[in-house]
């Protein structure tokens, strides 16, 4: 972890996920480091763990993964075993630790692991959590961060090999630790590492009697560059200007030949290896969307390559636990759709970090509302990628002693994350201490604040994490529970990775990111405002389709792939209820022409109101706070019925039909940042007229909720992220249909989370 990242950890090999690899890799493994593999038939010291979507389960019994960051070459070795008792105490049954490359190869060729300090001793770690009966994720690299020097690389690689550093798009390199990933010479010298480190890992592998589970993959991919302002433009790894490069290759195999290139950029290019990158331009024309657009998508499926390149190393050499990799933060998870791909969700796990508070940078000291719902949608999108939602790392302290990371909003912190779906969790971290001499970037001690600390003292934050290891072994049930829901949002991941190429909205009424930006700020807010329950369905696949018990509403730009528009129609014409804002698409996500919703709605004509005062009154709410944009519809279709106007024009901004198959359709063009009262009520009206029957009554909407479900079990959890305390009067209803049952009054401290089982 670096303290501008996030983080998360994942889950463990089942017996159908595992893969087949050869004995004679698991049989080098044990004999290069003096073991004897495991007897035929002999039982394992550790059960595996299976997973999917929902939850983890060791022996079909559900699991809460519950981890903390514990670094053997920080911790004295003579308090290895207390501080993994300690650990166990508070419920843990996991410890993940880096494996520094920075330190095990101090110079080039010598590889060393061992020695009676424990500094090196990475064996004798996983020896001594074995005995404490803790699994252990593995994270070799060859990136650790961890506010370490070259942030985990070999020092010699860094200074000795300065052409390995990423270039931004003029060729001027990035800071010394930032490498290029593909470069063959980087690729070169981390093979050597792969091929050390990866055989102990294997040696310890939970199906071969070891603790190990996991094995991580890299550290907070695309961080590296991205947190540098640009992606990696490296000449070299990217192929410019080489016919077998990789991104000539990707433009090949994307366009298939060079008219249809020219015609999308609106060049003249002569040979895919003339073609070069172009930054996010702020007139947006289409062309230059396309082509900046290209670039990222190539960039992310070269992530998925070198994570894939990693992951054969780790194989070859023996690994078989299931191999994992952690979002640097909420906003990222959308960017490994292409790693996902790649390495498939089957036997690789992708899970984020959750950071609210590093240092005095962060807009927030705090796990503020705004820090919730950025959790809530990461945690969504997790699902939906089909893993159980997890937190590879979780605040545990910080790196910074100021602002302090307190006790108090920890816990807050943690049951919020709990609330909004989150199946597993890793401490960052649950204890530290001494920096190796000459490796640690902030001081010589790597305290963090922890829970225990460098000098085994037990802190309050001990506590906070004791209690909710102690509540997870009781309240079971909720790995398996879903969120109750009374309405979804159609997520497009497109839109969350916009904001990396389409900085302007040129032509277009809204761009991609622009959209995205409202989805979150806008309805999102403004639906747990008003004490909605929605959860997320992916505009990719089909499975949402069938379910029209809820109704969903469509966040949209100008632009929506059109497999994606394609699934809205048939919802609504197998009767679905949709509410469309603020526009209807009218391109793909390559911004060719493509209006399938649109025609299916009867072609109506948007248009931007130009008037910066407006007076919005949709349905019988009036003068809605304007702070975004609203758009008239021109040609109302046929049957359509207004619903809402500019009252300084009385144009139409809001307007609903029955379509074709029984569908309900409401648009509304409108687009603001959650403010005001008027807008809750407006979103209420409009869902309660696409037959909302809500799961939760709140008329305080400073207190989110969030209610459970699993089998014959519900809990409520009642979320007052704010600085004063808050009342709420709140009902929910456990099962569709049914009535409402009242929960009773709420009395909340500032910045807590009440738990309630129904």
């Amino acid at each position: 972890m670096d303290r501008r990242s996030f983080n998360r950890i994942v889950a463990l090999s089942g017996a159908g996920s595992a893969l087949n690899l050869k004995s004679s890799l698991a049989a080098a493994a044990h004999a290069e480091y003096g073991q004897a593999a495991p007897a035929q038939g002999a039982s394992p010291v550790f059960v595996p763990l299976q997973f999917d979507s929902l939850s983890y389960r060791v022996n079909g019994k559900p699991t809460y993964l519950y981890s903390g960051e514990f670094h053997y070459f920080r911790v004295p070795k003579a308090d290895w075993r207390r501080r993994m008792e300690l650990f166990k105490e508070a419920g843990g049954n996991c410890v993940a630790t880096y494996i520094p490359w920075y330190l095990h190869e101090p110079e080039e060729g010598k590889i060393i692991f061992g020695g009676e300090s424990g500094v090196l001793d990475f064996e004798g770690f996983l020896r001594t959590a074995q005995e404490v009966g803790l699994y252990v994720v593995a994270r070799p690299g060859p990136y650790q961060y961890t506010e370490m020097k070259y942030d985990g690389l070999p020092g010699w690689l860094c200074e000795n090999y300065p052409e390995l550093r990423a270039q931004n798009i003029t060729g001027q390199p990035f800071r010394v630790a930032s490498v290029s990933y593909v470069h063959p010479l980087f690729l070169e010298k981390a093979r050597k590492w792969f091929d050390r480190v990866a055989p102990i890992i294997a040696a310890h592998t939970v199906s071969r009697g070891g603790p190990i589970a996991l094995t991580q993959v890299d550290n907070e991919l695309a961080g590296v560059h991205m947190w540098y302002g640009t992606l990696d433009y490296h000449p070299v790894s990217m192929g410019f200007g080489n016919p077998e490069g990789r991104y000539p290759r990707f433009l090949h195999k994307r366009y298939g030949n060079l008219a249809a290139l020219n015609g999308a950029y609106a060049t003249n290019f002569a040979d895919f290896e003339d073609v070069k990158p172009i930054l996010p331009s702020d007139g947006a024309h289409a062309p230059e969307v396309r082509r900046a657009k290209d670039y990222f998508d190539f960039y992310l499926g070269m992530i998925g390559e070198y994570a894939g390149i990693l992951a054969g190393w780790l194989r070859n050499q023996g690994v078989d636990t299931p191999l994992i990799h952690n979002s640097a933060g909420p906003s990222m998870n959308a960017l490994f759709l292409e790693t996902v791909e790649t390495l498939g969700n089957k036997t690789f796990l992708l899970g984020s970090d959750h950071y609210y508070n590093l240092d005095q940078s962060w807009p927030q000291n705090n796990p503020t509302p705004q820090y919730a719902l950025n959790v809530f949608c990461s945690l969504e999108m997790l699902r939906l990628m089909g893993y159980p939602p997890t937190v590879l790392e979780m605040p545990s302290g910080s790196a910074a002693d100021w602002p302090p990371v307190m006790p108090s909003d920890c816990k807050t912190c943690y049951w919020t994350n709990l609330a909004l779906g989150m199946k597993a969790n890793n401490y960052y971290i649950f204890t530290g201490g001494p920096n190796p001499p000459d490796a640690g970037t902030t001081t010589d001690l790597y305290d963090y604040g922890a829970p225990i600390g460098a000098k085994n003292e037990v802190r309050a934050l001990y506590g906070v994490q004791k209690e909710l290891g102690n509540f997870l072994k009781k309240a079971t049930w909720l790995e398996e529970s879903e969120r109750a829901s009374d309405c979804r949002f159609a997520l497009d991941f497109e839109y969350a990775r916009a904001d990396q190429y389409w900085k302007n909205r040129g032509e277009f009424l809204l761009s991609s990111a622009e959209a995205w930006d409202f989805f979150r700020k806008g309805a999102l807010t403004t639906a747990l405002c008003a004490s909605l329950s929605p959860v997320f369905c992916d505009l990719r696949k089909d499975d949402w389709i069938a379910d029209k018990s809820t109704p969903l509403i469509l966040v949209s730009s100008s632009s929506l792939a059109a497999a994606k528009q394609e699934r809205v129609v048939r919802f609504l014409k197998a009767g679905g209820k949709v509410l469309i804002a603020p526009v209807i698409p009218v391109v793909d996500e390559n911004l060719q022409p493509c209006a399938l919703l649109s025609d299916f709605l009867g072609s109506p004509r948007l248009e931007r109101n130009p008037d910066a005062f407006a007076r919005v009154t949709v349905l019988d709410v009036a003068n809605i706070l304007d702070n975004g944009e609203n758009y008239f519809t021109h040609d109302l279709p046929a049957a359509a019925r207004a619903l809402g106007k500019d009252e300084h024009t009385g144009r139409v901004l809001a307007w609903e039909l029955t379509t074709p198959g029984g569908g309900q359709a409401i648009f509304l063009g409108f687009r603001w940042l959650h403010a005001m009262r008027e807008h809750t009520r407006m979103l209420e009206s409009l869902m309660v007229r696409l037959g909302l029957a809500r799961r939760v009554e709140c008329a305080n909407p400073n207190v989110w909720t969030s209610l459970r479900t699993a089998g014959n079990h519900s809990a409520l959890f009642i979320m007052n992220l704010l600085s004063s305390p808050q009342e709420a009067e709140i009902s929910c209803r456990r099962a569709s249909p049914g009535g409402l049952l009242n929960t009773g009054h709420h009395s909340l401290e500032p910045m807590s989370v009440k738990y309630v089982e129904l």
